[in-house]
């Protein structure tokens, strides 16, 4: 059995520790936010905070989040969040919806450290995070418009 905190609060699971942190969420807690993608790090669409970083949970072994605070998508609650979740909905920013909740979790990663970032900023941010519909333009002034509203 493996304990972890998730979306603040202590959670028992029962995986292997070498399960993924990716599949310990959706198989075994049934939080299915978090979303598959590549299965090597590299789109971003399994996205989860630990300890309040963007991380890749698709190849983290669920026995090295001990003792560490996971945010999911389900678990989002900051102002930072919020503002980017009204930022998105009202830019309409979703297509397939697919990376969103990655794009997401790495949008209030960003903003929660730097609640005013530069284009670089926001670039640098969100790079490993790969959109298939293109969105980019759209999730920029998403981000753009969520940092004015944490002003």
């Amino acid at each position: 059995m493996i304990e972890i905190t998730l979306n603040g609060k202590t959670r028992a699971l029962d995986a292997a520790p070498d399960t993924p942190r990716l599949w310990a969420l959706r198989d075994h807690l049934g939080l299915t936010g978090t979303k598959f993608g590549c299965g090597i790090a590299q789109c971003g669409a399994c996205t989860v905070h630990l300890d309040g970083q963007p991380t890749r949970s698709c190849v983290t072994p669920v026995s090295a989040v001990g003792g560490r605070q996971v945010t999911t998508i389900e678990g989002l609650r900051s102002a930072p969040a919020k503002a980017v979740q009204a930022a998105w909905e009202s830019l309409d920013v979703v297509q397939c919806g697919y990376c969103q909740s990655g794009q997401i979790m790495s949008a209030v990663a960003l903003l929660s450290r730097n609640p005013h970032p530069t284009d670089k900023d926001i670039d640098d941010a969100m790079s490993g995070n790969i959109c298939r519909c293109n969105t980019y333009a759209r999730i920029r002034a998403a981000i753009k418009q969520a940092s004015k509203a944490l002003v």
